[in-house]
């Protein structure tokens, strides 16, 4: 508790040279740690919201000048007092201002920990403070304003509102426990079980839209894999328009796995160059074909390349059968389409194969959109309200089966004990996502992930 109690201290701004840094401070001694060092006007003094110009000491040694924000609780980010201090951008300056904020009584913040007291004073709910990390992470236009709407609430309401409902339902049943010599039933079956089918269809709407959400959080990871010297380095860098991996005729060049992003029609796709499907006995080739094993397994799209010049039709075909083996979305990529024979071009182009030539970008938008095509992510409106977390994901899944089990025994005609015990774990998932339920190796895990200085 000492802890929660603490003044914490971090630099809000990325490290590194720049125009400006901004060191924020959090808690009750927020004000009068920073007057210490101020020379300008009494802090103590000054009304929230409000911007002053001074000069910071060490004792009697300057250290900079700066623009000091006071934040008067509880209208500030963590609903504390809170001090931001805007200064030069050199390191140098920013580890003493920092180091002089500790020596007069604050104490480095640990990750995410000023929006974990934003959490803990009633700022927001779990699932908001969590959006907080997903709108500093966003890389497209759909992640920010999937994270905003969830930030703003529209997740939580709809999460709460559910609870909401169901919370009626179980003290009627928990009141039915008090009566139960009456033989008396508060809590009719029937509408209980319209409730819950009702709960159970929003969130299974809310289950389904977690594979759009997932994919524009986090990305596609994409492999390239297929036989060495087919060209998956030269269509990487076709793909990124860049010279991102070494080319060579040398088969088994790339020995490790070689990424990098782009994005394509809002979504972010992570790249992966690996090394040459063969049996080796090369040492290090090798740990090169284990990793790209161990990349497609992981893989959310796969892109499957043949080398048109070099291949058969029955090689392919046997490609084929082993990359199906893995049960991960794939495209099959034909390359060096400007040298291969036109009747196995004729049968690939039947087989739904798209045909390129990597080393002159012949096809490449084609197979932009081919790979956008697996993938159907509409733009994020205001309002939308998408799952884009793993964790609530979870629960909401676990929240299903409970009710599930609520339902089974209505039907089975099991008494109200055991149907108030599957309601309060359901209960019990769906306020672990707003955090009405937590614990302290859930907070921990949560906000651990956060940067320092949010």
């Amino acid at each position: 508790m000492s802890r929660v109690n603490d003044t914490i201290v971090a630099l809000a701004t990325a490290q590194g040279i720049s125009a400006i840094a901004v060191v924020r401070l959090s808690g009750k001694e927020s004000i009068p740690i920073v007057q210490k060092m101020f020379k300008g006007k009494n802090l103590s003094e000054v009304p929230g919201h409000t911007v002053h110009f001074g000069l910071l000491h060490d004792d009697d040694q300057p250290i900079d000048e700066v623009l000091v924000s006071v934040f008067r609780e509880p209208n500030s980010f963590t609903k504390e007092d809170s001090v931001e201090i805007s200064c030069h951008g050199s390191p140098l300056i920013v580890k003493k201002i920092i180091l002089t904020l500790t020596k007069n009584g604050a104490r480095l913040a640990s990750p995410g920990e000023f929006t974990k007291r934003a959490f803990l004073n009633g700022r927001f709910d779990l699932a908001q403070a969590e959006a907080v990390a997903d709108i500093i992470n966003a890389e497209t236009d759909n992640g920010r304003q999937a994270a905003l709407n969830q930030m703003r609430g529209g997740f939580s309401h709809e999460i709460m509102h559910l609870r909401e409902e169901l919370i009626h339902f179980a003290s009627l049943i928990e009141l039915e426990l008090d009566f139960a010599e009456e033989d008396v039933e508060f809590a009719k079956r029937d509408e209980l079980k319209k409730l819950i089918l009702k709960i159970q269809s929003v969130i299974r709407s809310l289950m389904n839209s977690f594979d759009q959400g997932n994919v524009i959080k986090n990305g596609v990871p994409t492999v390239i894999a297929g036989k060495p010297n087919v060209g998956k380095s030269t269509l990487l860098n076709a793909l990124l328009n860049e010279e991102k991996a070494i080319v060579s005729d040398i088969p088994g060049t790339t020995r490790d796995v070689i990424e990098d992003e782009m994005t394509l029609g809002g979504i972010v796709f992570r790249f992966m160059d690996t090394a040459g499907l063969r049996e080796t006995r090369d040492v290090v080739e090798a740990i090169g074909v284990e990793r790209t094993k161990e990349n497609l397994r992981k893989a959310s799209l796969i892109l499957y390349l043949f080398d048109l010049t070099d291949t058969s039709l029955s090689e392919i075909e046997k490609e084929e059968t082993d990359i199906k083996k893995l049960n991960i979305p794939y495209i099959k990529v034909g390359n060096k389409k400007d040298r291969a024979d036109q009747s196995l071009m004729r049968v690939l182009n039947e087989k739904g194969f798209i045909l390129i030539s990597a080393s002159t970008q012949e096809n490449i938008p084609a197979l932009k959109e081919k790979i956008l095509a697996h993938f159907h992510i509409n733009q994020v409106k205001q309002g939308d309200v998408l799952v884009t977390n793993i964790r609530h994901y979870q629960c909401l899944k676990q929240t299903h089966e409970a009710l599930d089990r609520v339902l089974d025994g209505i039907d089975k005609k099991t008494t109200g004990d055991f149907l108030a015990m599957d309601i309060r774990q359901a209960l019990h998932y769906l306020g672990e996502i707003t955090g009405a339920i937590t614990t302290e190796d859930l907070l921990e895990n949560i906000f651990s992930k956060f940067c320092i200085g949010k």
